[in-house]
């Protein structure tokens, strides 16, 4: 796990949450010192204390572990939403229209 990563985001997410390190590890109940072990990278928090802080900061797991993480579902239909939004909206008749195709259609 890229450990560096992960604490620079927490940090960064932190931050502009307006959180001091001792008022979010207070409300993840840890300890400010290991909370500051997470953001330098010199520990990497167990998924109890990973879920609080994802919690705490309202910030999506794959957002904090976007080095980490393999492409996966999540990733594919980010990647279809900044696509869709970024449409026309004969383009976004046209994709429609596919998509429904490919749905509808039946494998024997």
């Amino acid at each position: 796990m890229k450990e560096k990563g992960l604490g620079k985001r927490i940090n960064m997410v932190r931050k502009d949450r307006r959180f001091t390190a001792d008022k979010l590890s207070e409300l993840c109940n840890i300890n400010a010192t290991y909370l500051r072990q997470i953001e330098g990278g010199t520990k990497v928090p167990s998924l109890p204390v990973f879920i609080n802080i994802c919690n705490v900061l309202k910030i999506s797991p794959d957002y904090l572990l976007q080095d980490t993480l393999d492409e996966n579902e999540i990733s594919k239909i980010n990647e279809l939403a900044d696509l869709w939004e970024n449409a026309s909206p004969s383009r976004l008749e046209i994709a429609a229209a596919m998509i429904h195709a490919v749905l509808e259609f039946k494998e024997d």
